[in-house]
Order: structure tokens, then C-alpha cells, then sequence
């Protein structure tokens, strides 16, 4: 069902189910005119024109989106904004996604103020619960009416910001001024932010913990080996702390001299146990993400329950590498518990004790574990289930939805406002209604059954990334026609047998590449539903004599699918047929997993290990995940049972035998 041809009914409902947006919008206003000025209100506030968003307001009253435009105008200009005003917003789109957002913006405001007595007059209204700024001034306030000692929770809120924050930082500050027990958090924070090379971050949390040492963080920052050469004792806390600061900036930029320098006699006797294992964590870190054979030595110079959560998964990814499986059961048993029921960690635990011994007790313990995630869901939920002697199956589609749960959805505003938005060109602000229509209007979110009716919903209207990821979100029941569409079928399907190339792996791409979002384009420039970008583009045409071919022609579909199946099919080959080695190479580059799969000499070992030791984040999902979607997509496809193992096959340095093909791809 295209938009064009539904527009008209979603105003007409929009106005009919929230009956305070002005009912009679869809016969009284020009709707093309209106869609317009919301537009122009949308970039208006982006550029905080404040006059002119009171301007424009007046002309979309009665528009099915006009809580954004009402948003827009109060959000900007919401310091100056008075009670009255506030509260009739509050009170006119009570229930939207707009009304919370601006409460937590509100929240924001009263924080930096300390205005608790407001603050905490609205907190309780807040829904969403998502913004960790927010959570940390509700902490503070809490510590401020009872004296409670809060420090556990700011720490698991404030230790997982990438940025420089008050509402934790000023929880932090208060409370270490009550507890000085918060002082080990502060640092870790500092810690975390020197190793992820974030000086603002460090900035704040030294400035809390120790100004005095503001000054020297600078010379920390650019020359941590003069600072480290130039300090012979670290008999205080602070001393140390500034010591491993030091050092763990050594080991973003050098680990193997970060690793001789902590080895010296001087840090050996005058740093803590805590201190050097985290300083080891880091430096077997950045070891193990350049791919060295000795990263799980640094690791083991260190008490893997004194280092972070990252490290510990690190240290994992290096003992797989090594094949050391003893030391791959210690990491993940340090792990906190959420982060050791991840299914990756419970999947190499169980792995683990099947390598290691041979006992009844631990086959027993193994074949627990794979039992407790062994699905179709993902990547180590498929091995878990290959692993307990089953392929991968479509599951039994659940019970077809009913007229009610259908018209449900249907006449859910928060979901049609953020269809109207998506379709406008307004993406990014439907995106974050549709979510919190379906996730955090009410705790919890939707039930499954009404999870599916909402993604029934914009599968229909050809909203494939809502339709995708809001049926991802069921817990018990899979559609897994939901969950892997495949619109476009006889486009890809031609195209990919044309060429030589299994849908299913084409499919699996798209999914993870656009969501089938034909416009879609990222923040390096890839274009289209399978994200190609232009030079590759352009490279590409001339390789498959793609004749004529223009730049603006990379989101046409079917140029987009000749020319990102071309690309694809010419990366395949080059890697000899290797799926996770090509996605890899989609996603990175051809040069990095070239480099990543090793040199001659280098050891072959399951994909698996290999996937989970790609150095970027980024590509290291996108390769599980690609190789995952395959496989159900194949299910889908063949109606039989499917194997990610095949799929998967081993990984290791290039045949010298052979001829290096492929060495001019972009």
C-alpha cells in the first residue's frame, strides 16, 4: 500500500481519535499547504527562529501533526515559557510523545536550576525514563530530601554517558561530599573517559574528585610517557590515580611500551592491585583490538574482577583467538551477571566447557546454556540451537491477527502521527514517536499481540524499518514474515541469479544495510538500500558496464540493486566465497578484512572466533548480523531447515598459492 494513496484517511483519523487537534482539519485545511509550513516549522526550529515558529504556528492548527509544531514552538523558547503556558501544553496533549518529551526537557531545565520542589512535582509524570540526565538530577534530588546513598545507581547511569554531563556529575559532586566512598567511582569515570579519549570527560570527573590536579592533565593528555618518566613516587591516591591516568593513556596510543612501563619496579610496588589490573585491562584491550597474540598475557598480568565489563569482553575475544579456553571461562565468570547472560557470553561459556573438560557435569552445565538461548532470534542464539544437533527452521507463524487488535493499531494516534511524519520527510522525528508509541507509552511497552498488530501495520504501508524492528521487539511469539520482508522480491531475486549470488545473502544485507529504506543515506555519504557509496558507485557501473551511469541515479531501485549486488558479487569472489569475510569487507572496506583474516603463517579458526575478534564495534555486528538474517531469510526462501555454520565455514590467511584477485576494489 502506498502513502499517496492513504494520506487523506490519517488526517481524517488523526483528526477523529484525538479530538483535541482540531476535528474538522481534514475538510477546513489545505493539506499539501499545511504539510508545507510544518516543514518549514520543523527547520525553523532547528535554527531556534523563535519568532518565526510563533509565526507559523496559527496555519497548522488542526493538523494531524500539529503537537510537533506546538512542541517546537514551547521547546524553543522554554526558558522563558511560563507555568500557565507550560501546563495548558501538558494538559492539550496530554499522552503524547510530544508532552513527554518536553517534560524531560523540562526536567532538564529545573535540574540545572535546582528548582527541586518543581522538579520533583513533575518527575513522577515523566513516562519515558530513558534520559540518563534526568535520572541522575531525580537521584540527586532523592539524596537531597533523605540523605539516601545513591552512588550505585548514578554510577550505572553516569559510567555509560560517551559525554561531559551535569545532572550526574552534580549527583557525583553531592555525593561525595556526604560519602567519600563515591571517590573510586569519580575516578573510574575519569578512567573510562581517558581511555576513550573524552579530556572533557576526564576534565569533569578530576575537577570533582581533585582540582588541584587539573593542571597537570594536560601534560598527561599529550606526553604521558614525559609525565610517567618524570614521577618517581605514588605513595597517595590521588598520585596513583593520576599514575594510571597516565598510563592508560600510554596504552591507547602504544600498548606494548604502556606494558613495559607498568612492568617497572617502581609502579609494580606503589600502584594497587585495582590500579594496575584496570591499566591491564586497557592495555590487553587495545592489544587484543589490533589483533595481537599477546594481548591475553597483558590480560593475565591483571585480576580480571578488578577490570571494566569491556575489558573482560576483550579478554574474552583474545583467549578465543589462542584457543584458551580456561582463560575464556575466567573473563566471562568475572562479568557482572547482565553482561554474562548476554547470549554471545553465554554461548562461548557453554563452548568453553566443552573444550575444557569432558566431564558429565560440564556437558550437562554446556548443553544448559545453549538450551537457554537456542533460537532462530540471532547469530548466537542460531549456534546454540546448530549446537544442540538442530538447524535453523522458520518458526510456526503465530495466530493471525484479529479485526480488534488490527483496528487497534489502526487507531492508535501516536502510531499515525509518526506514519504522517515518516512520509512527509520528517523521519527521524516518526521514528522516535513510533518507538515510544510502541516501547514507552505505557512500562513495559506493548504486548506482544499488539507489538505485531502495530508492525502489521506499517508493513502495510511499506514502513520497513518500523515494521522490522517493532517485530523484533515481541519476547515470546516470532512472525518471521514480519521480521524479514522482502519487498522488491523479483527485482533481487532476478538480479542476484543473474549474477550468481544466493537472495537470501542479498536480503540479509539490505536488512542490515537500509531496512529497505529506499532514500536512506548515512553520515558517510552511502546511499540507497543496499548503501553504496558513490565513488564505489561509479567504480562499480564501469566494472558490471553499467553504461550512462549518473550520481543521482544510486537511489533508482533497481540501479541500487544492480550496482550493490555487482559490488557484492565482486567482493565474494575476491574473498573466495567467504560470507562473513565479504559483509565485513561491505561494511569496512575490502583492505581491513583482508588484513584481519591474518598473514601466512597465521592461524585458520572458526568464523565465529573470528567475527567476534573484527577490531570495529560496528562491523563486528554488522557481521553476525548479516550472516543471522541470511540464514532465516534462506529458511523463508527454500521452506527447509538451514545451517549458519555452513554459512560461516573457517577463517584464515589468504592461500599463497593463489592469485590475490580483487586488489583494485574501492
Amino acid at each position: 500500500m502506498q502513502f499517496s494513496a492513504i494520506l487523506t484517511s490519517i488526517a481524517l483519523l488523526g483528526a477523529t481519535t484525538v479530538s483535541t487537534f482540531a476535528p474538522a482539519y481534514a475538510q477546513n485545511r489545505d493539506i499539501s499547504r499545511a504539510d508545507s509550513t510544518l516543514m518549514d516549522m520543523a527547520q525553523s526550529y532547528k535554527s531556534r527562529d523563535r519568532k518565526r515558529l510563533i509565526a507559523l504556528l496559527p496555519q497548522v492548527r488542526g493538523h494531524v501533526l500539529e503537537p510537533w509544531a506546538a512542541y517546537w514552538d514551547l521547546s524553543a523558547r522554554l526558558d522563558e515559557a511560563g507555568p500557565t503556558e507550560i501546563q495548558e501544553f501538558f494538559s492539550r496533549f496530554s499522552g503524547s510523545y510530544q508532552e513527554d518529551r518536553l517534560r524531560a526537557e523540562l526536567l532538564l531545565h529545573y535540574g540545572r536550576n535546582r528548582d527541586w520542589v518543581a522538579f520533583n512535582r513533575e518527575y513522577p509524570l515523566y513516562r519515558m525514563n530513558d534520559d540518563k540526565s534526568v535520572r541522575c538530577y531525580a537521584l540527586l534530588a532523592e539524596h537531597l530530601s533523605s540523605g539516601v546513598d545513591n552512588t550505585a545507581q548514578v554510577k550505572d547511569a553516569w559510567l555509560g554517558l560517551k559525554e561531559a554531563d551535569d545532572g550526574c556529575a552534580s549527583a557525583a559532586e553531592q555525593l561525595l561530599k556526604d560519602h567519600t566512598t563515591t571517590a573510586a567511582m569519580v575516578w573510574q569515570r575519569a578512567r573510562l573517559g581517558m581511555e576513550n579519549d573524552r579530556l572533557r570527560v576526564v576534565t569533569q570527573a578530576v575537577g570533582i574528585v581533585s582540582p588541584g590536579s587539573l593542571s597537570k592533565l594536560n601534560a598527561i593528555y599529550t606526553n604521558p610517557g614525559k609525565y610517567l618518566n618524570d614521577k618517581l613516587t605514588a605513595f597517595q591516591p590521588k598520585t596513583r590515580e593520576l599514575v594510571s591516568l597516565a598510563l592508560i593513556r600510554l596504552a591507547t596510543q602504544d600498548p606494548e611500551e604502556a606494558a613495559a612501563e607498568i612492568n617497572k619496579l617502581r609502579w609494580k610496588t606503589q600502584l594497587t592491585d585495582e590500579e594496575r589490573s584496570w591499566v591491564w585491562g586497557v592495555i590487553g584491550k587495545r592489544a587484543a583490538q589490533r589483533l595481537s597474540n599477546g594481548a591475553a598475557d597483558y590480560f593475565a598480568n591483571g585480576n580480571a574482577a578488578a577490570m571494566h565489563e569491556d575489558h573482560l569482553a576483550w579478554q574474552v575475544r583474545a583467549a578465543l583467538r589462542l584457543g584458551r579456553w580456561q582463560q575464556v571461562l575466567n573473563a566471562i565468570t568475572a562479568m557482572p551477571e547482565a553482561q554474562r547472560n548476554d547470549p554471545t557470553w553465554v554461548y562461548w561459556r557453554a563452548r568453553a566447557l566443552l573444550q575444557q573438560t569432558q566431564t558429565e557435569g560440564a556437558r550437562g552445565q554446556a548443553q544448559q546454556l545453549f538450551e537457554s538461548i537456542a533460537s532462530s532470534r540471532g547469530f548466537y542464539e542460531q549456534l546454540a540451537q546448530e549446537e544442540l544437533g538442530q538447524r535453523i527452521s522458520t518458526p510456526t507463524k503465530p495466530a493471525p491477527l484479529t479485526a480488534e487488535e488490527k483496528e487497534a493499531a489502526r487507531l492508535n494516534p501516536g502510531l499515525n502521527r509518526a506514519l504522517y511524519a515518516i512520509n512527509m520527510g520528517l523521519r527521524a522525528e516518526g521514528v522516535r514517536e513510533w518507538n515510544y508509541s510502541t516501547n514507552l507509552h505505557v512500562r513495559g511497552g506493548m504486548d506482544d499481540r499488539a507489538l505485531l498488530a502495530a508492525a502489521d501495520m506499517a508493513c502495510r504501508f511499506e514502513v520497513w524499518d518500523r515494521c522490522i524492528n517493532t517485530s523484533e521487539r515481541t519476547r515470546q511469539t516470532i512472525d518471521a514474515e514480519q521480521r524479514f520482508p522482502m519487498p522488491f522480491k523479483a527485482a533481487v531475486v532476478a538480479r542476484s541469479s543473474q549474477i550468481g549470488l544466493d537472495p537470501a545473502y542479498v536480503y540479509g544485507l539490505i536488512r542490515q544495510e537500509s531496512r529497505f529504506i529506499m532514500d536512506a543515506k548515512s553520515h558517510v555519504g552511502a546511499s540507497g538500500l543496499m548503501q553504496v557509496m558513490p565513488a564505489t558507485a561509479k567504480w562499480t557501473a564501469k566494472k558490471i558496464g553499467l553504461t550512462n551511469f549518473q550520481p543521482h541515479q544510486i537511489n533508482d531501485r533497481d540501479t541500487n540493486i544492480a550496482i550493490g549486488t555487482g559490488y557484492l558479487k565482486l567482493v565474494l569472489d575476491s574473498f573466495d566465497g567467504s560470507m562473513p569475510l565479504a559483509a565485513a569487507a561491505y561494511n569496512a572496506g575490502p583492505g581491513r578484512p583482508r588484513s584481519w583474516r591474518g598473514q601466512t603463517g597465521a592461524p585458520v579458526m572458526d568464523a565465529a572466533i573470528w567475527a567476534e575478534n573484527v577490531p570495529f564495534n560496528e562491523t563486528r555486528d554488522y557481521v553476525k548480523k548479516v550472516l543471522a538474517n541470511t540464514t532465516n531469510y534462506a529458511a523463508l526462501i527454500t521452506g527447509q531447515p538451514q545451517s549458519l555454520k555452513a554459512r560461516l565455514g573457517r577463517i584464515g590467511p589468504k592461500d599463497a598459492n593463489t592469485v590475490d584477485t580483487g586488489l583494485d576494489l574501492p
